[in-house]
C-alpha cells in the first residue's frame, strides 16, 4: 500500500527534490490503485505543508523551497487587510521567529485560511521575517455566510472580518435555487433529521434581501483587481432572530451539518432488536444495576457504569461503552460522514451529531430498561487506586436507571427524597463516591493536574431568549464519572501499546519552554514560581538574517530563545494547591492554562503531560468523538484475532498493571531520560494492526482539526449570545477582574456575569498610562498608578461594538496602586 512517507522518500532523493505526477507514477511503478491514491496524497502533502507545488506542476521537498525563502503556509487575515502565513512544516517554523507578515499589497488573490505559497522578501534582526504570497495552494471557503446589501452592484459583506473583501452578487444570482425555498414544514421535517435538542431558525418567506444573513457560494475568485464573485444558496434570516446566530456559526465555521441521503438511509435500515446469536457471543450484563450519568438535556448515552466490592477486598469497576463499531463499520457511508465530522458540536440550544440521531439518540444510546450492545473493561482496583487488572471484552447491558449528574449529588449530599426514589442504587453510588476519591488521589500523587477552572453555562428563558450566563457547578457526580472514565481510557491505552498494536492515542506533549519562560515572568511578580529554576537561554543567529547581511560588512544580531527545560506535571499541581483560595488563583490558575500545549490525537504515544499518564487514549465516547469510534475498531478485531482468554465462547482481553514507571510519571526525570524514550520511540519498527499507521496518522490530524473547528465555533457562539445578553444593559456599572493586559488595554472580566471586554489605554483618566512588556502592567507617568493582572475594577459598560462584537467598558472607580511592591508576596 502507497503511503505518505515512500512519496517523500522518493523526491527528496532527486537531483532537486521535486518531480511531478507522471515522473512518480513512472519511477515508483504504481498500478490500480496505488496510482488512483497518487494524486489524493499529494494534494494532502501540500496541504500539510510537506510539499509544495512547483513550476509545471512539480512537488517539491519543504527544505528546497525553504533554501528559496519560499514557505507554505496558512493564511490569517487581519481586517485592516494585512495578514500572516503561519508555516506547517516544522522545520521552517524553528527557522525564522513567528509568522510571516504579508503586508495588503502583497496579499494578492489569497483570502484568509487559504492555504498558500509566500516567498520572504526580508528579515528583520528580531528574526521575524516578510513576505509576498505567490499563489494560492489550496482554498479555505468555498462558501461565505455574510449580510447582502443592495447597491449599484449587490454585495454580501462576511460576517467573519478576516474575510477582507465583499461577495459581488452579480445580478439573477440573489435568490437560492427553488429547492432552497421549499414549503415550511418540509424543511422542519428536514431539519430534525440533522439536530439534537433545537430545530433551524425559524424561515419564512421573503421579499427583500437587505439585510439578511445568507449563505453564498463563491463561483469566481478573487484577483488583485476584482473582489470575488458569488451566488447565494441559502437564506438564514436577520441577524437577531433567534436561532439566526447559531446557523451563522454552523456556516462560518465550515461546519457539515446536513446528512446526505445514503446515510440516513443506512441509519434508518438498523433494526433496534439485537439477535440472540449475537447476544451468544458478548458477556451478559443485564441483571446488574448498572446505570447511566450525564446532564439533564443529554441524549446521546456513551457510557454505563457499575463498582462492587470483590471477595479479595478490592473495586471492581465497569465501565460500559456504546458499541457503534458494531453498526458504523468501515468505508460506510455513515463512517466516512462520521470521519468528515470528527465529532459532534455542541452549542448552547442544541447540537449537531456525529452520527444520525437514529444511532446517536436510540439504537447506540445505553438508554434505560433497553438492552444495548457494548464494548466494556471490566478493572480490579486496589485501595491504594492501583489498577491491578482489566479485562475487556464486548457485551449486552440493560441500563437500571438514567441518572443525572444533579441526582446523584443529591443522592450524596442525603437528599431524603433522592434517596427514597433511588433505594436500590443508594449504596452502589456511595461505593463510586469513596473509589473516585481514591482514584483522584492516586492521580494526584503521580502529578496530575486539576485546575477545575468554571466555565460559562447561558440560561434561557421559556420561549428560548437568554436571561443570564452563570458559572457551571462541577460537583462529586461529575468527578467520579470522570475518574471512571480516565481509568478505562488509560487501561486500553496500555492494553494495545503492550501488544505493539497501531491506535491512536490523545497526547499533551511538554510546555514550550518560551511558554515556561513568560509564565515564570508573571508569576514572579506575584510572589509564585512553578519551580523549574533558573532558565536556560540560548544565543542564535538566524540562517536568514546572515543571508541578508552577507556582503554587508555587518554582523548578524543574536536573538535570546529559552531551551528546554525540565518541567513536570508536579510542578503545575503543587503551584496549583498552593493557589487555592488565594485571590490570585483565579488569574495565575487561567495563566498556567495558556502555558500549556493543546492535547491532541496522534498515531504515536508521547504521554499526557497534564494527566501525568504515561499511555492515554479516547474510547468512551465513541457516539460523539470519531478517535474513540476507531479505537474500538480496532480493539474489536484484536479482540478477535488475539485475545487472550476465551470465556464460553466470549473473547476477552487481559492486561495487568496499568501507566506504571518504576512508579513514576515519565517526566519525574530529567530531560537524558525523556530524550532516550523519545529516541527509542523514533527507531522502532513500524507497529502493524487492522489499520495501519499512516492511514492512523491521517485520522489524529483530521480529528485534531475537527475538534479545533468544533472548540472555536462553540466558543464564538458563546461570546455572540453574551454580547446579546449585555446590548440593554449599556451604562451599568460592574465589578471585574483584570485577566489581560495590553499595549492598548486592559481586558476585564466582569465577577459575576462571565463577561469579558477591553478598556482601552486611550479611556484611563487622570494619567498618561505606559506599557510594560516584562511585567504586563500599565503604569501611569505621573502618578505611579498601576494597572496589573489579577487586580479587581470596578467599570461601566461604555459601549457594543456590533462589528466586532465586542465590549468596551470604561473604569468608573479603582484603588489607586503605586508600581514599587506591587504584588510582592512571600512564596
Amino acid at each position: 500500500m502507497l503511503t505518505d512517507q515512500q512519496i517523500l522518500d522518493h523526491i527528496e532523493r532527486q537531483a532537486h527534490q521535486s518531480a511531478n505526477f507522471k515522473q512518480l507514477v513512472r519511477e515508483m511503478r504504481l498500478r490500480g490503485p496505488d496510482r488512483d491514491q497518487l494524486g489524493r496524497r499529494l494534494e494532502s502533502l501540500v496541504k500539510r505543508g510537506k510539499l509544495v507545488t512547483a513550476a509545471a506542476g512539480r512537488y517539491a521537498m519543504v527544505k528546497t523551497t525553504r533554501a528559496q525563502n519560499l514557505i507554505a503556509g496558512k493564511l490569517s487575515m487581519h481586517r485592516d487587510g494585512y495578514g500572516f502565513v503561519m508555516p506547517g512544516a516544522a522545520e521552517v517554523k524553528s527557522a525564522i521567529e513567528g509568522d510571516i507578515y504579508i503586508p495588503p499589497h502583497a496579499i494578492g488573490s489569497a483570502m484568509h485560511g487559504d492555504e498558500v505559497l509566500a516567498e520572504i522578501v526580508a528579515t528583520k534582526k528580531d528574526g521575524r521575517a516578510e513576505g509576498r504570497i505567490l499563489r494560492t495552494l489550496n482554498r479555505a471557503h468555498t462558501s461565505v455566510v455574510g449580510t447582502f446589501h443592495y447597491d449599484k452592484v449587490n454585495f454580501v459583506r462576511p460576517i467573519d472580518e478576516k474575510i477582507t473583501q465583499d461577495i459581488v452578487i452579480p445580478k439573477g444570482m440573489e435568490w437560492p435555487p427553488d429547492v432552497e425555498r421549499e414549503e415550511g414544514e418540509k424543511r422542519k421535517k428536514r431539519s430534525e433529521q440533522d439536530r439534537v435538542i433545537g430545530t433551524e431558525a425559524k424561515r419564512r418567506e421573503w421579499t427583500d434581501l437587505d439585510n439578511l444573513v445568507v449563505n453564498v457560494e463563491i463561483t469566481e475568485w478573487p484577483s488583485p483587481t476584482q473582489s470575488p464573485r458569488g451566488r447565494v444558496v441559502e437564506i438564514l434570516g436577520y441577524e437577531d432572530d433567534f436561532g439566526v446566530d447559531t446557523e451563522i456559526m454552523i456556516r462560518k465555521h465550515h461546519l457539515p451539518h446536513q446528512f446526505p441521503a445514503a446515510v440516513l438511509s443506512e441509519a434508518r435500515s438498523f433494526s433496534p432488536e439485537i439477535p440472540a446469536k449475537e447476544i451468544k457471543h458478548r458477556r451478559d450484563y443485564r441483571e446488574l444495576p448498572i446505570v447511566t450519568i450525564d446532564g439533564e438535556t443529554a441524549r446521546d448515552f456513551d457510557d454505563a457504569v457499575l463498582v462492587s466490592h470483590l471477595p479479595n477486598g478490592n473495586f471492581e469497576l465497569q465501565v460500559h461503552i456504546a458499541d457503534v463499531a458494531h453498526y458504523v463499520t468501515d468505508e460506510s457511508d455513515i463512517d466516512l460522514e462520521a470521519r468528515l465530522r470528527g465529532t459532534s458540536v455542541y452549542f448552547p440550544d442544541r447540537a449537531v451529531p456525529m452520527l444520525p440521531l437514529e444511532l446517536s439518540t436510540d439504537i447506540c444510546s445505553l438508554r434505560p430498561q433497553v438492552e444495548r450492545l457494548v464494548l466494556s473493561c471490566v478493572m480490579e482496583i486496589d485501595h491504594q487506586g492501583e489498577i491491578v487488572g482489566y479485562e475487556l471484552n464486548e457485551g449486552v447491558i440493560r441500563s437500571a436507571e438514567r441518572m443525572t449528574y444533579t441526582a446523584v449529588h443529591g443522592v450524596l449530599q442525603g437528599d431524603t427524597e433522592l434517596r427514597t426514589r433511588y433505594a436500590p442504587l443508594v449504596k452502589n453510588f456511595e461505593l463510586m463516591r469513596d473509589l473516585a476519591s481514591i482514584l483522584n488521589k492516586k492521580r494526584q500523587k503521580r502529578g496530575s493536574i486539576d485546575f477545575d477552572l468554571p466555565e460559562p453555562v447561558i440560561e434561557f428563558d421559556e420561549n428560548g431568549l437568554m436571561k443570564g450566563v452563570t458559572r457551571s457547578e462541577r460537583n462529586e457526580a461529575h468527578r467520579l464519572i470522570e475518574e471512571f472514565m480516565l481509568a478505562a481510557n488509560e487501561s486500553v491505552a496500555t492494553y494495545l501499546e503492550a501488544r505493539k498494536i497501531a491506535s491512536l492515542y490523545r497526547i499533551h506533549e511538554k510546555p514550550d519552554p518560551k511558554r515556561v519562560y513568560e509564565f515564570e515572568t508573571l508569576a514572579a511578580s506575584f510572589g509564585y514560581s512553578l519551580g523549574v529554576g533558573s532558565l536556560p537561554i540560548e544565543r542564535v543567529h538566524l540562517k536568514a538574517d546572515k543571508r541578508a547581511r552577507h556582503g554587508t560588512g555587518r554582523r548578524s544580531e543574536p536573538i535570546e530563545i529559552p531551551k528546554d527545560v525540565h518541567i513536570t506535571p508536579r510542578m503545575y499541581q503543587k503551584l496549583t494547591q498552593k493557589l487555592e483560595g488565594k485571590p490570585e488563583e483565579r488569574i495565575l490558575s487561567y495563566l498556567m492554562l495558556r502555558s500549556l500545549r493543546q492535547a491532541r490525537y496522534s498515531e504515536k504515544n508521547e504521554g499526557h503531560f497534564a494527566l501525568a499518564a504515561t499511555s492515554y487514549t479516547h474510547f468512551t465516547s465513541p457516539i460523539r468523538r470519531y478517535p474513540d469510534l476507531i479505537v474500538h475498531r480496532i480493539l474489536k478485531q484484536v479482540l478477535k484475532e488475539q485475545a487472550e482468554k476465551n470465556d464460553h465462547g466470549v473473547p476477552v482481553g487481559v492486561g495487568g498493571a496499568v501507566n506504571e514507571v518504576d512508579g513514576h510519571s515519565p517526566w519525574s526525570k530529567r530531560d537524558g531520560h525523556e530524550r532516550k524514550g523519545k529516541q527509542q520511540h523514533e527507531d522502532r519498527p513500524p507497529l502493524t494492526g487492522p489499520i495501519p499507521e499512516e492511514q492512523l496518522r491521517q485520522i489524529a490530524e483530521e480529528s485534531s482539526d475537527a475538534e479545533r473547528r468544533a472548540d472555536d465555533a462553540e466558543r464564538e457562539l458563546l461570546e455572540w449570545k453574551k454580547i446579546k445578553f449585555m446590548q440593554d444593559r449599556v451604562g451599568e456599572e460592574f465589578t471585574g477582574l483584570i485577566v489581560s493586559v495590553t499595549k492598548y488595554g486592559l481586558f476585564v472580566e466582569l465577577t459575576d456575569l462571565f463577561v469579558e471586554g477591553l478598556v482601552p489605554l486611550l479611556t484611563l483618566q487622570g494619567d498618561h498610562f505606559n506599557y510594560h512588556e516584562n511585567t504586563k502592567q500599565l503604569i501611569g507617568e505621573r502618578s505611579r498608578k498601576t494597572y496589573s493582572l489579577g487586580d479587581k475594577v470596578r467599570v461601566i459598560l461604555d459601549r457594543i461594538d456590533r462589528m466586532q462584537r465586542k465590549l468596551q467598558f470604561a473604569v468608573v472607580e479603582d484603588e489607586p496602586h503605586r508600581a514599587e511592591g506591587k504584588h510582592k508576596k512571600s512564596r
